[in-house]
């Protein structure tokens, strides 16, 4: 499910939840400066993409590009894992 079309958005998430099927939900950070106080701000937004293989992670860097409505809220498809999570080791509680 490639998109056809060079012109297209593309962003770049980090992956927050991926519990549904060929799908994950990508947390986009957006920095811009403000008219008059000139600080800087950061809006976050949520989106869904479609990830075909199943293959991005929480805490994967993904990179999306825009496509045609696939479902009520999904617009956006996974092309690539920029950077896998690091795995954290589980630690094991014992009773004494």
């Amino acid at each position: 499910m490639e998109p056809k079309s060079a012109n297209r958005k593309k962003m770049v998430g980090l992956v927050v939840k991926d519990k549904m099927d060929k799908t994950v939900v990508v947390e986009l950070e957006k920095r811009y400066k403000h008219g008059m106080y000139q600080k800087y701000l950061s809006t976050k937004t949520r989106c869904k993409a479609h990830d075909e293989k199943n293959a991005a992670r929480v805490g994967d860097q993904v990179l999306l590009v825009e496509t045609r409505p696939l479902s009520k809220e999904k617009r956006w498809v996974v092309k690539e894992v920029i950077r896998k999570a690091m795995a954290v080791p589980a630690i094991e509680v014992t009773e004494q």
